[in-house]
């Protein structure tokens, strides 16, 4: 299964936010909407899940998969660059939100595929 998502960037920080069920950290991320490229569905989701708005870069950050419901997910992500964090979004009664550096980012998510991108895109040695 096929999804996008983003790593929403203010400066050197990064925003997380919880998953609605297990309150992991995660990054914004879904299936990829039908007539949107999948840097598009990703900056949307990136507005209904954390309440974020910015320029979605269309290179790749990177792509992790991992396992949920018995499915194996594919999920690429591309840098979103926040231009505006909004104080009421969709989802803010679902989910916490976070903008913390990405070392703090790397302690907090759990997903071990995630943290490679992050250390990656970030160059963090780890």
């Amino acid at each position: 299964m096929k999804q996008s998502g983003v790593l929403p960037m203010i400066g050197e920080r990064l925003v997380l936010i919880t998953s609605r069920r297990s309150e992991n950290w995660i990054i914004p991320k879904g299936y990829i909407e039908k007539g949107l490229s999948p840097a598009e569905s990703a900056a949307k989701e990136a507005l209904e899940e954390a309440g974020l708005i910015g320029r979605v870069h269309h290179e790749i950050a990177g792509k992790y998969r991992y396992r949920k419901f018995g499915k194996l997910f594919s999920v690429r992500l591309y840098p979103l660059f926040i231009e505006t964090m909004l104080e009421e979004w969709e989802e803010m009664h679902d989910r916490r939100r976070v903008l913390v550096s990405p070392e703090e980012a790397l302690d907090m998510v759990v997903h071990e595929n995630l943290r490679r991108v992050i250390s990656d895109y970030f160059r963090i040695g780890r």
